[in-house]
């Protein structure tokens, strides 16, 4: 809601952009060295720190927002730094440990269902948010989420046994550790060509950002149907898992990806040309099942192509790419949205995207004819 909740302040949509470029700066300069505390600590305690510093955010945005006006509005950018900041520690080990529990030999399928519980979160979380917004406001939603952050913290602490780190030797310097993770991300294709048609794509093709301008000023639909629209994307997601845990994506896994992203872009297009909420709702959500696709073979990808020794460090690097294109496209999105207008904008970006996957195509052809089975051999090969 911090987007929504800063656009109603201002009423300018450049102002989303600034939101993203303060929350992408931390998040990719610190990103490599969270890397680094994912592999050299226990994952599980550093995901339980980050939940209580999320917990503590939530908290200061409910107290700025009682103040209102140009506090509330130098709370979100502060917070939205901060949120960056943790995220840079947190992610890595987030993904590291979801990595360390994909059970072997069903790689496929592990991914698809840790995707689908996260996706069904993001689904429930944007309705039950923009609802609290209309009822009770900003700061009894990020109340709420403050609790939702320390049940989560609890559930950690209970049910998830801490691990020793695996494979950090203790004389390496910092810049070692990270330069190590650097270098086996960028020589395998597979997982360089991943990241670098997610990092193009997103950036390119990402309406999410201008959703609230969208919901206000094109679609007329307030606060309630900007959270339907926020969660269209997570309804395509989670069906898009649900299928996938049944039928993974496994022999042609490459050619999947490419095609997901492609589709991805033509629903981004329709989005963008639409004038009407179901359609506008469809195509998120078209959207959503493609970016769903392209989540569960990214995330076998991260299992199966990484030492588990190294996990941290290459998550880290995932995450360049991913903040680039998350924080660093919203700040594209409002800076174009700004000089040219939202709709443009965004179908601007579709067209771009489908140019991307046809570049990695030709230029990471192991990606384009991935197979999942071989990688699986692969990792059982490191193993022994």
């Amino acid at each position: 809601m911090l987007g929504y909740h800063l656009y109603a302040l201002t009423h300018d949509p450049l102002s989303l952009g600034w939101l993203g470029l303060v929350e992408a700066g931390p998040a990719i300069s610190l990103v490599l060295f969270g890397g680094v505390v994912a592999d050299r600590f226990s994952r599980q305690r550093v995901a339980l720190v980050g939940r209580m510093v999320f917990m503590a955010l939530c908290l200061m945005l409910a107290a700025t927002s009682q103040v209102g006006g140009r506090t509330a509005e130098l709370g979100i950018y502060i917070v939205g730094f901060l949120i960056g900041c943790a995220n840079a520690f947190i992610t890595p080990a987030n993904q590291g440990l979801e990595a360390d529990e994909l059970p072997d030999g069903d790689t496929m399928r592990g991914a698809s269902l840790l995707s689908s519980l996260g996706q069904a979160a993001m689904l429930s979380g944007p309705v039950v948010s923009s609802i609290l917004f209309d009822v009770g406001g900003a700061s009894t939603t990020y109340f709420c989420l403050a609790v939702m952050f320390g049940l989560s913290g609890l559930t950690l602490a209970r049910y998830v046994v801490p691990r020793p780190p695996l494979g950090i030797r203790r004389g390496d310097s910092i810049a070692a550790r990270i330069g190590e993770g650097l270098r086996f991300a960028f020589s395998e294709q597979v997982l360089l060509g991943s990241m670098a048609l997610d990092l193009f794509a997103v950036f390119f093709g990402g309406a999410t950002a201008l959703l609230p301008v969208f919901a206000s000023d094109i679609l007329h639909v307030g606060p309630t149907g900007f959270g339907i629209l926020r969660s269209a994307m997570s309804v395509g997601s989670l069906l898009a898992m649900l299928i996938a845990v049944r039928h993974p994506p496994q022999a042609r896994a490459g050619l999947v990806f490419h095609g997901a992203v492609a589709c991805f872009g033509v629903a981004i297009i329709i989005f963008a040309l639409s004038h009407n909420f179901v359609i506008s709702f469809l195509a998120l959500m078209v959207a959503g099942m493609c970016d769903g696709t392209s989540v569960v073979i990214r995330r076998a990808i991260l299992r199966l192509a990484a030492p588990g020794e190294m996990r941290g460090r290459i998550a880290a690097v995932r995450m360049v790419f991913i903040n680039s294109s998350n924080e660093l496209g919203d700040f594209e999105s409002g800076m174009l949205a700004g000089a040219i207008g939202a709709v443009p904008a965004v179908w601007v970006g579709g067209l771009i995207t489908l140019a991307v996957v046809g570049l990695t195509a030709w230029r990471a052809p192991k990606l384009l004819g991935l197979n999942m089975a071989d990688l699986e051999a692969q990792e059982a090969a490191r193993r022994s």
